[in-house]
C-alpha cells in the first residue's frame, strides 16, 4: 500500500524537495543531456536515506552539501520497478530530523531512452538546418529528465542554467533571467518562484524566435512560422484577460506561447510561463482557440492547485475544462460553451466505450497503485470531472451561486496539492457557511457513483439544444436522403455558417449511425471537401466517421494525417479504426513502424500498444 503517491518510489512521507538547480548541456551528438541537478530538501520525519525518482538516467553520484565542503554518498540504484522506473537511493552520513534541511547535488546523464525528451534530427524541423528537443513530463516522465520526487504532491521552485550550441535558444517552463556566451556555446539561466509540481518542468532547445503579443504575452516558433503563429493566437492576451475576470488574478508573470513541431503528443501542455501546443491548432482562421483557453486555464486549475496524486488528476484537467467552457462562453457566447459541453459529452461517451463502462479506469478517481498513469489518460478525467461540477454548479443555483465558491476554492488550495476528499470537505464547508439551505442538495448526492462507480456518470446534464438543432438537422437530412441516395438538395452552403464545434457535431452525428454506405460517404465529401480540409478538428471527424464506415477511399488522406502530426488525440483512434478495418489492418502496422522514430516516445508507445504490436 502507498503512503501518498501510488506512481512514485520516493520517500516523500519523510523528505522533501523545497528547489532543485539544473546545470545542464545539450549534446544533440549523442542526444542526451549531462550535468547535475542540486536539490534543497527539507526533512518531514527522522530518515537516513533520500529516496528519489529515475528512469533511464546514467548516475554519476551524489554528494552531500555543506556551506564550505562536500561529502561522497553512498548510492544503492537495485530496487527497479518495470512501470515507475529506478529509485536512486542515497544514504546519509547522520539522520536528519524533521525540519532540518540538507543539499544534495547528483551528476547524471539522460539517455535516448528518456520518455521525456524528443530529440529531432533538423530534417524533422520546419528550417532543416538545425537540431531541435523538447521535453514533455506529464504524467511520471519527469523522472527520466531529472533525479527527482515525481510526484504531484511535492511542489517546488527551479532555477536552472543550460548550455546550448550556437545558435540555438534554450526555453523553459519558468522566467529566463539572462544568457552569456561560452566559446561555442550559450548558457541560458531561468528561475521558476512559484512552486510547481515535477511534471512542470519544461526545457525546449532550437532555432526559435518570438512575436510580441502584448507586455506579458508572446508566441515562439521556429521562424519559417512566426508570421501564422503571431496571427493565428493574436487573441491570447483577451483570453487571458476573460480567464482572469471568471478566475482571479494571474499570477505567473509572463504567459508565452511555444509552438511546437508536429510530433509533440498533445494539443497543448500547461507548462508554467511557456504553454506549448501543437501546431495542429494553426486553422487559419483563429477557431480552435478553446485549446489556449484550456491551457490559461491551467494556470488556476492543476498549477496552482495540483491533484496530489494521478488517482486525482481530475481536479486539474475537470475544473480546467469547467473553467475553459466559462471563458469561452465570455468570449464567444453561451452558445459556444453549450456545444463544447455537447462535444465533451460524446468524447466522454467514446472513452467509456474504448475501455468498457465497467472499467475501473473510468471512474473519477480511479485507483491506480500498480498502473502507468499514461495508460490511464483518456477524456474521463476531462469530461466526467466537467460534468460533475456543471451539474453542481445548476443544483446549486446556477453561476450566481457557483463562481464565488469556484474562485473561494481556488484561493483556498493555491499553492498547494490536493486530494478529491480535501476537494469535498471545502465544497462543504463553504455552502455550510455561506449558502446553508444547499447542504441538503449536496447532502443528497449520491457521491460513491459519481466518484467511484466506473462508466458515465450517474445523472445527465441538461445542454441546451438550440445551438446544435441545425447540425443535427442536417446529419438527419443526409440519413434520410441516403435511403433514396439522392443527394442533389445539398450543398456548401450547408455548412458556411457552421461553427467548427457545429460541423464535428455534424460528422459526430454521422458516425453514430455508422456504417454508412460508400455513395453517401462520397457525395458527402464531395459536397464539402472534407478530405483536405485545413482545419484539423473537422478533418479528423471525418475520417473517423470514413473509417468507421470501412471507407478506403480516405487510407491515403488518413495516411497524410499519420504522417504529418503526432497529436495523439487524433493519431491513436486513427490507427486502431485503420487497424479495424478488413482492408486496413496491414496498412496501419506498416505505416506505424515507418514513422514510429517521428512520435513521441509517449506516443508511440501508446500506439504500439493499440495495435498490439
Amino acid at each position: 500500500m502507498f503512503e501518498i503517491d501510488p506512481n512514485s518510489q520516493a520517500n516523500l512521507a519523510e523528505i522533501t524537495t523545497e528547489h532543485v538547480h539544473l546545470d545542464l548541456a545539450v549534446d544533440f551528438a549523442a542526444n542526451k543531456l549531462v550535468g547535475t541537478a542540486t536539490h534543497r530538501l527539507a526533512a518531514l520525519a527522522t530518515t537516513r536515506e533520500v529516496v528519489l525518482d529515475t528512469a533511464h538516467l546514467d548516475i554519476k553520484g551524489a554528494r552531500l552539501l555543506t556551506a564550505n565542503s562536500s561529502q561522497e554518498l553512498e548510492i544503492d540504484t537495485s530496487t527497479v520497478h518495470s512501470i515507475y522506473g529506478t529509485a536512486l537511493c542515497l544514504s546519509l552520513p547522520e539522520p536528519v530530523s524533521a525540519g532540518q534541511k540538507i543539499s544534495v547535488a547528483i551528476d547524471y546523464e539522460t539517455s535516448p531512452d528518456s520518455g521525456a525528451i524528443q530529440f529531432l534530427t533538423p530534417e524533422q524541423t520546419l528550417g532543416k538546418n538545425q537540431p531541435y528537443l523538447f521535453t514533455q513530463c506529464e504524467e511520471i516522465h519527469a523522472r527520466s529528465l531529472l533525479p527527482c520526487q515525481d510526484s504531484p504532491s511535492v511542489k517546488l521552485s527551479y532555477s536552472a542554467d543550460i548550455r546550448v550550441p550556437k545558435p540555438l535558444t534554450a526555453l523553459m517552463s519558468a522566467i529566463a533571467t539572462g544568457s552569456r556566451d561560452d566559446g561555442d556555446s550559450t548558457v541560458y539561466s531561468f528561475e521558476q518562484k512559484t512552486t510547481i509540481p515535477s511534471y512542470l518542468i519544461a526545457l525546449v532547445v532550437g532555432n526559435l524566435v518570438s512575436a510580441k503579443i502584448s507586455d506579458r504575452c508572446a508566441v515562439w516558433s521556429e521562424p519559417e512560422n512566426i508570421d501564422a503563429c503571431a496571427w493565428e493566437f493574436a487573441e491570447m492576451e483577451t483570453i487571458l484577460q476573460t480567464a482572469e475576470e471568471v478566475i482571479s488574478p494571474y499570477l505567473w508573470g509572463r504567459y508565452d506561447l511555444l509552438v511546437l513541431p508536429p510530433s509533440f503528443p498533445y494539443g497543448g501542455m500547461e507548462n508554467p510561463c511557456l504553454t506549448f501546443v501543437t501546431p495542429t491548432l494553426l486553422a487559419g482562421d483563429r477557431s480552435l482557440t478553446d485549446v489556449i483557453a484550456h491551457e490559461i486555464a491551467h494556470s488556476w486549475s492543476g498549477n496552482l492547485v495540483t491533484a496530489k496524486n494521478w488517482e486525482h488528476f481530475w481536479l486539474n484537467e475537470g475544473w480546467t475544462t469547467f473553467f475553459e467552457r466559462k471563458i469561452v462562453g465570455r468570449l464567444n457566447g453561451e452558445d459556444a460553451r453549450q456545444l463544447s459541453c455537447v462535444i465533451g459529452e460524446g468524447d466522454l461517451l467514446e472513452s467509456v466505450e474504448f475501455y468498457g463502462k465497467d472499467s475501473p479506469l473510468t471512474a473519477l478517481v480511479p485507483q491506480l497503485d500498480g498502473v502507468d498513469p499514461d495508460d490511464a489518460y483518456s477524456t474521463v478525467p476531462y469530461d466526467k470531472g466537467a460534468h460533475l461540477l456543471y451539474y453542481l454548479e445548476q443544483l446549486l443555483g446556477g453561476p450566481s451561486v457557483f463562481e464565488p465558491y469556484m474562485r473561494a476554492y481556488i484561493q483556498a488550495f493555491q499553492g498547494r496539492s490536493i486530494s478529491t476528499f480535501d476537494w469535498k470537505s471545502h465544497l462543504f464547508d463553504y455552502f455550510a457557511e455561506n449558502e446553508p439551505a444547499k447542504m441538503e442538495l449536496l447532502n443528497s448526492m449520491e457521491w460513491d457513483k459519481w466518484l467511484a462507480e466506473p462508466g458515465m456518470p450517474p445523472i445527465s446534464n441538461h445542454y441546451d439544444e438550440r445551438p446544435q438543432k441545425a447540425c443535427l438537422d442536417l446529419a438527419d437530412r443526409w440519413l434520410k436522403a441516403a435511403r433514396e441516395s439522392e443527394y442533389s438538395q445539398f450543398s456548401p452552403a450547408d455548412i458556411a455558417a457552421f461553427s467548427t464545434m457545429q460541423r464535428v457535431i455534424f460528422l459526430t452525428r454521422l458516425a453514430e449511425a455508422a456504417p454508412l454506405q460508400p455513395d453517401m460517404l462520397a457525395a458527402i465529401d464531395s459536397t464539402y471537401a472534407l478530405t483536405g480540409y485545413r482545419n484539423c478538428e473537422v478533418r479528423f471527424s471525418w475520417l473517423v466517421l470514413a473509417l468507421k464506415s470501412n471507407y478506403m477511399a480516405v487510407t491515403d488522406a488518413v495516411v497524410d494525417m499519420l504522417s504529418a502530426q503526432g497529436r495523439m488525440k487524433y493519431t491513436r483512434p486513427l490507427y486502431r479504426l485503420l487497424h479495424a478495418c478488413p482492408d486496413g489492418r496491414a496498412l496501419a502496422e506498416e505505416t506505424f513502424l515507418r514513422l514510429r522514430s517521428f512520435y513521441h516516445p509517449i506516443c508511440a508507445r501508446m500506439v504500439e500498444k493499440d495495435l498490439g504490436l
